[in-house]
C-alpha cells in the first residue's frame, strides 16, 4: 500500500471473496509485525474470545498475494503499515476438531513478519480492538492458547 493511497476505514465483511484450500480449508495470511529494533511484537485483541493474537484474517480473490492480505489485514485490525521482511511460510491447523465451528473452520495460516512503519491513531477496527506491544517472553505466554499463532511468533526474528 503506498503511502499516498488513502486507506479504507470501512474493514472487509463475510466470506463470499474468501479463498479455500485444495483439503476445504479456509486461507489465512497474517503477519508477525515487530518494532523496528525486533525487540517488540504488536499483538491485538481478539473478538470472539477477548485473548490476545496476531493480525490475520482471510486471503481474498481480488489480492493477487497471500502478502497483500496480510498488510490489508494488518491495517484493518491493528492500524499499522507495515514493510513484509520475511516469509514465515505455511502453518497447518492446529486446533482440535472440537475446537472449530462454522465461524471458525479448519484454517491454512501463512505468515510473515513484517517491520512496523508507521502506527495510526484511527483505524477500521479500533472500536472492537485495542493493541499492544509485548517482548518475546509475554507474547508467548500471550499466545500460549493459539499453538498456530505461536509457531509463527518462535519462527520470527524478534530478540528473544
Amino acid at each position: 500500500m503506498a503511502a499516498t493511497q488513502q486507506l479504507p476505514m470501512q474493514s472487509r465483511t463475510g466470506r463470499v471473496n474468501q479463498r479455500y484450500g485444495s483439503q476445504g480449508e479456509r486461507l489465512v495470511a497474517g503477519v508477525v509485525p515487530l518494532s523496528t529494533d525486533k525487540y517488540y511484537v504488536l499483538l491485538i485483541q481478539s473478538t470472539r474470545r477477548g485473548g490476545w493474537v496476531l493480525p490475520k484474517g482471510g486471503w481474498e480473490l481480488d489480492e493477487a498475494t497471500a502478502q497483500d492480505a496480510a498488510k490489508r489485514e494488518a491495517w484493518e485490525e491493528a492500524g499499522i503499515i507495515c514493510k513484509i521482511s520475511y516469509d514465515l511460510g505455511m502453518i497447518s491447523e492446529k486446533r482440535r476438531a472440537d475446537q472449530l465451528t462454522a465461524t471458525a473452520p479448519k484454517a491454512s495460516y501463512h505468515f510473515f513478519e513484517a517491520v512496523v512503519e508507521k502506527q495510526e491513531a484511527q483505524w477500521p477496527e479500533m472500536h472492537k480492538r485495542s493493541r499492544q506491544w509485548f517482548t518475546y517472553t509475554q507474547a508467548r505466554e500471550a499466545l500460549a492458547p493459539r499453538p498456530e499463532l505461536l509457531d509463527a511468533l518462535d519462527r520470527c526474528t524478534m530478540h528473544r
